[in-house]
């Protein structure tokens, strides 16, 4: 049996019982439940239909989200996530490329790295060292300033933590950003690069090695879940970036979050509309089962 979610962005609500019943008769499904009125909708089907994409495609440009998966074994046991314009709405070294002047190179590097085409590690090197001399309290300064959480993202935390869940932050940016966001967020525990200083008080321009980027996260959901005496399958992961491409497809369920075009076209899941709360009604969350964080 496979489960179809429907689901609107939360802050339009605009999911209608006209679109359910559509899709219901053109793939023979069974009864519908809401999980959130007007936002989030499943149903079962028998088989896996043959016209998926045409489907999501369409939907998609009427800025709604599909996803159709097995329905076993949906509700995951551990979360592994993205930070960086998927926890959080910013790309954490570009801020403080901008701080330093020069924001706009950075910036261009980043977008190539994201979308698969430069080398992660050598993108991040080159990035690292163009922040070389700017003072270490300039970090604070970008989170307090310029940091702000993705909508969705504390509910969805907490609601997993709350049913047993383990969540983890990890993330090719830096420690210095997913020590204090993964706190705030609620998470079990976070792995990240680190930003080297010297003993002047400002960046050296050089990060610590090895480098976290596209097979350190598939080591990490490889780890986490093993440790746990769990498998990937267990898991649900998210992110953007082609850096995260990886553990999107080897977890058992792997979403791109308004990622970046090369990796939605590859990944399991694409949410393109709603925030993370579109993870908790993949799982069959309904929003009465929500937890506060």
């Amino acid at each position: 049996m496979y489960t179809v979610s429907l689901m609107a962005a939360p802050t339009r609500a605009d999911l209608g019982d006209e679109t359910i019943i559509g899709l219901q008769r053109r793939w023979d499904g069974g009864h519908s439940i809401w999980l959130d009125r007007g936002t989030a909708a499943e149903f079962p089907i028998p088989d896996l239909p043959a016209d998926v994409e045409a489907v999501r495609a369409d939907l998609d440009a009427r800025g709604l989200d599909l996803a159709v998966q097995p329905t076993a074994n949906r509700r995951k046991a551990v979360l592994l996530a993205d930070m960086d314009s998927t926890m959080i709405g910013q790309e954490c070294i570009d801020e403080l490329a901008d701080v330093a002047g020069v924001g706009p190179r950075v910036a261009a590097i980043t977008a190539r790295a994201m979308n698969g085409e430069l080398n992660f590690h050598e993108a991040l090197l080159e990035r690292v060292a163009l922040l070389a001399g700017l003072p270490d309290s300039v970090i604070a300064e970008v989170l307090e300033s310029r940091i702000t959480l993705a909508a969705g993202g504390p509910t969805l935390v907490a609601t997993m933590k709350a049913n047993g869940a383990w969540t983890a932050l990890v993330s090719g940016g830096f420690t210095d950003f997913t020590g204090p966001v993964a706190a705030r967020i609620g998470f079990d525990e976070q792995r990240a690069n680190v930003l080297l200083s010297g003993e002047d008080g400002r960046l050296s321009g050089h990060v610590g090695l090895p480098i976290l980027g596209r097979e350190a996260k598939l080591e990490a959901l490889e780890q986490i879940t093993a440790a746990r005496g769990l498998t990937p399958a267990d898991a649900i992961a998210v992110g953007d970036g082609a850096n995260d491409l990886g553990m999107l497809q080897l977890a058992g369920t792997g979403v791109a979050l308004h990622a970046k075009p090369v990796v939605a076209a590859q990944a399991p899941i694409r949410i393109n509309h709603g925030d993370l709360t579109a993870l908790l009604y993949l799982q069959g969350y309904g929003r009465d089962e929500f937890v506060a964080p």
